[in-house]
């Protein structure tokens, strides 16, 4: 097993060694790693000038001896964007380490089957700001995800963000100090679960967005997590779709389908507790003719919501929405409804037919919203009947 040899090459890796000798040396290792070797980095703070690569291989570990021990510092790059950039890859691990401070996203892997981030920290260390990379943990167009105990910190998107992807579980991890604390975008089959998501612009968003490879997401459960004050100042560079989540939301579910947000703590969130909104509301026009810009069938049930009286905080569109068209006051709901709807999944009532409900039910301290955007918020609702249902799917537990 080559995992002896590789431990024998980095004996006395260490920061008394020469940064450039360990860059060099490091950046050899990924280049001539055959398949099932394991890559240890020892502990220390390693400054790094270029972006790190891993490209074609099958069954590599990289080990560090434990997250804020192996430090990876990227703070003077001066070549690539990324920190740690993995592509077209087979069973990869990565655990045990930290990454700071690259041009870009920290770490990003594309086009890998079966990729494991374990108590990995990914963070921008001079706090939230546009200059920050857009994402801390970025595994896109990948299949077979865990993400388990992370902590990713800055991000001027998301912290914890997975594209165009599918069977994903997140769990265990914690994010602040994003724009988005997690957000699974375009992607199937996503099990979101046990984490601390707090300080950020938006705690939890689900978006399916159009003019990508992977046109729909959804099959997507968010559930048992701790998603708590999420009331920081939007930072995302100007023209970034996740620039127009308000400051102060908990959860926001834009344009997918099949959705199951439960069992959450969903505590003290200026401007709403979880929203649910079409593409529309984004403002944006719909060039992609395969795009289906409605949400559809979510359930949100048994969770717990808690919010400070108070009056939504008047920064961006959404704001200006609360101010002059629904006038909530100081007694916001916690979920909200933006109540425009596909005419293709209607009844004659004019309804969704029971298949793609929007459901909300059953939770501690539950208040809703119909904002009626579809005709200007001309007659907000706040019956908490008309979103009181089940959806089949949840009922039998075929997700």
């Amino acid at each position: 097993m080559k995992y002896v040899c590789i431990l024998l090459l980095f004996i006395g890796l260490s920061p008394a060694m020469g940064q450039a000798q360990f860059e060099k040396a490091l950046q050899t290792q990924l280049i001539l790693a055959s398949d099932g070797d394991v890559i240890e980095l020892e502990a220390g703070n390693f400054q790094i000038s270029g972006s790190l690569s891993l490209e074609g291989k099958k069954k590599i570990t990289i080990r560090g001896k434990g997250m804020d021990k192996t430090v990876l510092s990227f703070k003077d790059q001066k070549t690539g964007a990324e920190g740690i950039k993995i592509t077209n890859c087979e069973n990869i691990v990565l655990e045990d380490l930290t990454v700071q401070d690259s041009k870009g996203d920290l770490i990003k892997t594309m086009h890998v089957k079966d990729i494991i981030f374990r108590r990995i920290k990914a963070e921008w260390t001079g706090g939230p700001k546009a200059s920050n990379g857009s994402y801390a943990l970025y595994p896109v167009l990948c299949t077979n995800i865990l993400i388990d105990s992370c902590i990713a910190i800055g991000a001027s998107d998301a912290g914890i963000y997975v594209g165009q992807s599918q069977h994903i579980e997140v769990k265990n991890c914690t994010a602040y100090q994003n724009v988005a604390g997690i957000e699974i975008e375009n992607s199937l089959y996503a099990d979101v679960h046990h984490n601390h998501a707090y300080g950020n612009t938006g705690g939890i968003l689900v978006f399916d967005l159009p003019d990508l490879i992977q046109k729909k997401g959804g099959f997507v459960k968010v559930h048992n997590n701790l998603i708590e004050e999420n009331n920081l100042s939007n930072f995302a560079p100007k023209g970034n779709i996740v620039g127009k989540v308000p400051k102060g939301t908990g959860m926001l579910i834009l344009a997918t389908s099949h959705v199951d947000i439960y069992d959450n703590k969903i505590l003290n969130h200026q401007t709403v507790g979880v929203g649910i909104i079409s593409y529309f509301m984004a403002e944006i026009a719909i060039k992609d003719k395969e795009y289906d810009p409605y949400p559809t069938a979510i359930s949100v049930f048994n969770n717990t919501f808690e919010r400070h009286l108070g009056r939504v905080p008047l920064q961006g569109r959404f704001a200006q929405i609360y101010r002059f068209k629904l006038r909530f006051g100081r007694d916001v709901p916690h979920v909200v409804y933006d109540g425009v709807l596909d005419p293709a999944r209607c009844g004659t009532d004019g309804n969704y037919l029971p298949q793609h409900k929007i459901c909300v039910h059953h939770n501690v301290n539950q208040s809703v919203a119909n904002m009626d955007a579809e005709h200007d918020f001309k007659n907000v609702r706040r019956n908490p009947t008309e979103l009181d249902c089940v959806q089949e799917y949840v009922k039998s537990n075929q997700f």
